[in-house]
This record gives C-alpha cells, sequence and structure tokens, in this order.
C-alpha cells in the first residue's frame, strides 16, 4: 500500500524530471557535441538531494555535473554517490571559479529564498545559465539587479 508521503515524492520525483527535459529540450541542439547538459546544484537540502539529484540521473538531456555545498561533510557522501569528479566540487569560497568548468553549463541555485538573488547574481557572472527555485529573490531591486547580471553576461533565467 502507497502512502501519502510515497505518493508525494514520486509525483514529486516524476514532475521534476520532465520539467528538467523540458528545460533542456531547445538546447540539446545548441550542444549536439554534448549528450546532456552538465547541472551544478547550489544547495544540497531536502529538494536537491530527495527530488533533484534523482530525476537528473533520468533525464536525457542533462546529468549532475557538479555540487556547490557549505558543508564540507556533504561533499564525499555526494562525489561517491553520484559520481561527481572532485574538479566538480565547490564550496562558497570558490564558487566563482566555476565559470572556468566547461562541465558545467547550468548553475540550479536551491537554496533558501533569501539567498536566492546572491547566488543567482554569481551564477550568471560566471557565465552560466541560471535556474532559479522560486521566488528570484525577495525584493524588486534583488530581481533588477539578477535580471541585470543576466542581461550583461548574456546568459538566461529560468524559474522552477
Amino acid at each position: 500500500m502507497i502512502n501519502r508521503r510515497k505518493f508525494l515524492e514520486s509525483a514529486a520525483l516524476g514532475v521534476s524530471g520532465l520539467a528538467l527535459s523540458a528545460y533542456t529540450f531547445p538546447f540539446a541542439s545548441a550542444n549536439a557535441d554534448k549528450k546532456k547538459l552538465g547541472v551544478a546544484l547550489v544547495g544540497l537540502g531536502y529538494y536537491s538531494t530527495d527530488l533533484l539529484a534523482p530525476a537528473l540521473q533520468l533525464t536525457q538531456n542533462c546529468h549532475l555535473a557538479g555540487i556547490v555545498t557549505g558543508t564540507p561533510s556533504k561533499e564525499e557522501t555526494w562525489k561517491k554517490q553520484y559520481n561527481i569528479p572532485e574538479k566538480n566540487i565547490y564550496n562558497y569560497s570558490n564558487f566563482d571559479t566555476i565559470a572556468n568548468n566547461p562541465d558545467i553549463d547550468v548553475i540550479y541555485i536551491v537554496l533558501p529564498p533569501s539567498m536566492h538573488a546572491e547566488d543567482s547574481i554569481r551564477a550568471a557572472q560566471a557565465g552560466k545559465r541560471v535556474w532559479c527555485a522560486k521566488p528570484m529573490a525577495m525584493t524588486v531591486e534583488e530581481c533588477q539587479n539578477l535580471i541585470e547580471a543576466c542581461r550583461q553576461n548574456k546568459v538566461k533565467l529560468s524559474m522552477g
């Protein structure tokens, strides 16, 4: 018998997988030489751990290529579980060097809402496509700063 919690987890996993596939479809032809877009998750809480990372294993057009975490103990666990190379593991101090990593095409911001703007702007400044959980920011000014960072760095911003 399936309980409510298991049903919701299964449904969320399916929806996340479909959503991630839908986001990447338009970029498949732009990356014909790469089979899948490399996604780095920023923030490894419940949503990333229990929903996004498993969903990324099921998508056709993207894969989990890297992580950004403020918790060093999570690095080894994620590295082993998802076969993430050491060079694709970042913390908040070296996050900006992700700009030089060709394995990572998309940075998915999965942090508490109060942190969305700052790290989305950092992702845009790195020249990577930005996927951000809703809301994109807490104030109009933060939203404008994020949009401007994306415009200046010629990167796309998607909200999920």
